[in-house]
């Protein structure tokens, strides 16, 4: 039995005008409002990252060429594979979270159109399941985006000081987040829908709608191989100039 679920805010409710959601929104409790009109868990119970977004969201900016960029991926068939695209400045320590992918049942082949059009130079950083293999082809999960022309670090993400365990992940992004270094484009609506949502149970991560969390995490893990354009073009020189 397939099942679909739909999550609406009460932006989604057009029946209301805008005024008339914002009475309603002002008519609750502060500490319910994010809860009740947006279906985001209170701040506390459960929540993984519990910030609020407006903390953390910015209108898009325009990327300077000097910024190294990095993505991260996360795989996926039957639950989506997610990538993002972070770029990191690294004057003020602050990544910015500028680009989102995410899609169910797609190849490799088709998903590395997008990631290379954001870039074929930007490296990818991917997870340690990147070296299972794939039932259908028999081949390497990280090799098959390889062959796609995407560029794939060499191996898989780990912290700086080794390791790939999810909760030292978690832990940096929340810091960032809290201490203004970690910023995302508010128009990444899928990013935002799975960042309100992710939570634990039972003192454990829920591992499900975390696809874009799970590539993000992995981005950061690997923010030092992040690497800058090389392949710019260089400003031309005047030989009239030159002694």
């Amino acid at each position: 039995m397939s099942r679909h679920v739909t999550r609406m805010t009460i932006d989604d409710a057009e029946h209301y005008t805008p005024k008339q959601r914002a009475d309603i929104i002002a008519g609750y409790p502060e500490h319910e409002r994010e809860a009740r009109a947006k279906g985001i868990p209170v701040l506390g119970s459960g929540r993984i990252f519990p910030v609020t977004d407006e903390s953390i969201s910015i209108d898009p900016i325009p990327i300077p060429k000097h910024w190294p960029q990095i993505n991260g991926l996360d795989f996926g068939w039957d639950h989506p594979q997610a990538c993002v695209n972070l770029a990191w400045d690294r004057d003020s320590d602050i990544v910015y979270i500028c680009k989102t992918y995410k899609k169910s049942q797609t190849t490799p082949e088709v998903a590395a159109i997008t990631i290379r059009n954001w870039g074929s130079w930007v490296p990818t950083a991917w997870p340690h399941d990147g070296y299972q293999h794939d039932k259908g082809s028999g081949k390497e999960l990280a090799s098959q985006y390889r062959a796609a022309k995407v560029n794939m670090l060499q191996e898989h993400a780990t912290h700086k000081e080794g390791g790939f365990g999810v909760e030292a992940g978690l832990m940096e992004m929340l810091d960032r987040m809290k201490s203004g270094r970690l910023k995302v484009f508010r128009i990444l609506t899928e990013w935002f829908d799975e960042f309100r949502l992710y939570h634990r149970q039972d003192g454990k991560v829920v591992k499900e709608f975390d696809d874009l969390m799970s590539a993000t995490r992995i981005g950061m893990m690997m923010l030092r191989f992040a690497k800058v354009n090389e392949e710019q073009e260089l400003p031309e020189i005047d030989i009239n100039y030159i002694v």
